[in-house]
């Protein structure tokens, strides 16, 4: 009986508490017919079957009502217990929900975060290959000004620098080849 109705424990025990009522209805009203019976006949005696059969239902009565009892303090120690759990749930769910945001926000902000740091680490190496530019074209104009100077210099050097020889004064004396 019990494992049919662990499903939906709240129904069992409202269920239970109604039928708990029921029969302390019904123990009620047999006493209060029972004392009515016992004032109305002064000399009304119960007969030994009559008494031991309204016994015998008093105490069916009362092992059903212990039962039940038993029963609703069960399902009431179920309850509980189940309340514990949602409450550790919830908190579970709140703490998951709670981490779950802040990675969220975590994973929107790395892009940000990784260009910054990309930036970070990129500025040296852009400050380098500036200078390395600025060195290069120093280099290159110092080469262009050594390759001019150079050209001025070979192109003086390239003019013929004929000896000149003294001049007779007796007149130009030109070399003979003899009889060629």
């Amino acid at each position: 009986m019990i494992s049919n109705h662990v499903l939906d424990p709240q129904a069992e025990a409202a269920r239970l508490r109604e039928e708990l009522q029921v029969r302390d209805n019904l123990v009620q009203q047999l006493s209060q017919e029972l004392f009515r019976l016992v004032q109305g006949n002064a000399s009304f005696m119960p007969s030994p079957d009559t008494s031991e059969r309204h016994l015998a239902e008093v105490r069916a009565l009362r092992e059903q009502l212990k039962t039940v009892e038993e029963q609703v303090t069960f399902y009431q120690e179920q309850i509980t217990e189940r309340d514990n759990e949602i409450y550790q749930l919830r908190q579970s769910v709140q703490e998951l929900t709670d981490r779950s945001r802040m990675l969220e926000q975590v994973v929107q902000e790395l892009p940000k975060i990784y260009r910054q740091k990309f930036a970070e680490r990129l500025a040296p190496i852009k400050e380098k290959v500036a200078l390395i530019q600025r060195e290069n074209r120093q280099l290159h104009a110092e080469l262009q000004s050594v390759t001019y100077r150079l050209a001025m210099r070979n192109r003086r050097q390239t003019q013929l620098d004929l000896p000149s020889f003294p001049r007779s004064r007796s007149g130009v004396a030109l070399p003979s080849f003899g009889n060629a």
